[in-house]
């Protein structure tokens, strides 16, 4: 079998979080700068070795404010650590094009293991001739286990922001 290398299509690409604030609603966020190197066996995403990074410095939600303060110590401290990182362990199919990815998810130097659950969309030729394929990934983390301990308790009870954070990632690759 061949030895086939993927890249992250970013302008197709979306590596995006929700976070409930407040206790009652959700805040949206994403990356805006990240790559990806993938290899597969042939076409076979089954035991693809995956390395993702993203920098830090790009995250964004839609006000300036929670933007810079995310960028502080309090959360992802861009100055310290600009990237944050994912290395696959494991992609085990489940049923068609549901499949659980593993790895080792590495935020302001501390690593912890993950499991997403992925769904495979397939591959097609786009109108110029190059191979794409499609996933959609989902999965939850809790931010205090990466040190993301800041947080505030509101007058009426309950804290401003969640200990989980939901991973929504929707990821185009071309074919190398």
């Amino acid at each position: 079998m061949a030895t086939t290398k993927w890249a992250i299509d970013p302008a197709h690409s979306e590596i995006g979080f929700k976070v409930k604030h407040m206790m009652f609603t959700n805040v949206s966020g994403k990356f805006e700068k990240f790559e990806a190197d993938i290899d597969t066996e042939d076409d076979d995403f089954s035991n693809a070795k995956i390395n993702f990074s993203a920098d830090t410095d790009s995250v964004t939600t839609g006000s300036a404010d929670r933007d810079k303060h995310l960028k502080t110590p309090d959360f992802f401290d861009t100055a310290n650590y600009p990237k944050l990182t994912f290395a696959a362990t494991g992609m085990t199919q489940k049923t068609g094009g549901d499949f659980e990815l593993t790895g080792n998810l590495t935020i302001n130097a501390t690593t912890k293991p993950v499991t997403l659950q992925a769904e495979f969309g397939g591959i097609m030729k786009d109108p110029w001739g190059n191979a794409r394929a499609v996933f959609t990934l989902s999965g939850k983390i809790n931010r205090k286990e990466w040190g993301l301990n800041w947080n505030t308790v509101l007058e009426a009870g309950g804290v401003l922001v969640s200990d989980e954070v939901r991973l929504q990632i929707d990821v185009q690759l071309i074919k190398q």
